[in-house]
This record gives structure tokens, C-alpha cells and sequence, in this order.
């Protein structure tokens, strides 16, 4: 009975440590765009068309491209489920994998009107690096994906402005 007092006693402590344990990065990036916001959106903005600026095979393999439409990438070895939309944005996450950490990866795109003429793209990451051993490879981390990111911010750009 004591034994049990105890570790009732020491489970608000160990929950506290395991919510303190996760750290969540936003990475946020953006290049503005010589086009009305509309016009990009048309161009860069399906849900599959990532196929196009990041150079991933993507394949819808569920829904009818509304909310809960899931792509898978890179012949299934990546999924994602559209959580959110408007009619110049889209955010999606990554279901929790059946075994092993996961990061609570979401992200979001968004063409942004900036006047009738032009727009910029918006592009946010947000992740759990709380498994990466130290800071170095947490911002190694980071670095990668921003400039995987910003390489495809740049790719739907020129799309766009073509």
C-alpha cells in the first residue's frame, strides 16, 4: 500500500517531466511574388502539386481534396492529412507513427495578398525536436528543412511568375 502511495504521489512529477521533455520549433519562411495572390494560389496551391515545387512523387490516396484528403509522398513512406483551408491556404499534419517518436509535424502554406499586383507566399513548419541529441543537431535540423523549404518557396515563385 505504501508502494502504491508513492508512485501516485511521484505520477504528477513524472507527467510534468514528460510534457517538459517536448520542444516545439516554428519554422517560418516567405518570398514575395510578382503575381496577384489568386493567381499564384491557381498555380502552386493544390494539394498535390508539391509534386511540382519540391520535386516529391505525390499520389492522393483518400479524400476528394477537402478536409481530411490524405497525399501520401514518396510512394507512402510519408503521409499527410489536410487539417485545415481556405481559399488561399491549406495546413496539414503528419499522423503519429504506429511505433517510435513522433513530432507532431504540421505545416501550413499560404498565399498572402500584399496588393492587386502582388503576394508573397508564406510557408510555417512546426515540429517537435525534443528527440534530437543535443542543440547542434536540433538547429542542424532545422537548417535542413528551412532550406529544403525556401528552395521550394523559390521553385513556386518562378512557377508562379511565369
Amino acid at each position: 500500500m505504501k508502494r502504491l502511495i508513492l508512485t501516485l504521489l511521484a505520477l504528477p512529477s513524472l507527467m510534468a517531466t514528460m510534457a517538459i521533455a517536448q520542444e516545439y520549433v516554428a519554422i517560418e519562411m516567405e518570398i514575395d511574388v510578382d503575381k496577384p495572390a489568386a493567381e499564384v494560389w491557381s498555380k502552386v496551391g493544390g494539394y498535390c502539386d508539391i509534386s511540382e515545387w519540391l520535386g516529391l512523387d505525390c499520389e492522393i490516396t483518400a479524400g476528394n481534396g477537402a478536409l481530411g484528403t490524405v497525399r501520401s509522398l514518396l510512394n507512402g513512406r510519408i503521409l499527410e492529412i489536410l487539417v485545415a483551408e481556405t481559399e488561399l491556404s491549406y495546413g496539414y499534419t503528419q499522423p503519429a507513427p504506429e511505433e517510435g517518436f513522433y513530432d507532431h509535424y504540421h505545416g501550413f502554406l499560404e498565399a498572402r495578398p500584399v496588393n492587386a499586383n502582388s503576394s508573397k507566399l508564406l510557408y510555417t513548419l512546426m515540429l517537435d525536436v525534443s528527440n534530437l541529441e543535443d542543440q547542434a543537431a536540433k538547429d542542424a535540423d532545422v537548417a535542413r528543412r528551412r532550406g529544403m523549404f525556401e528552395g521550394a518557396l523559390a521553385a513556386m515563385k518562378k512557377m508562379a511568375e511565369q
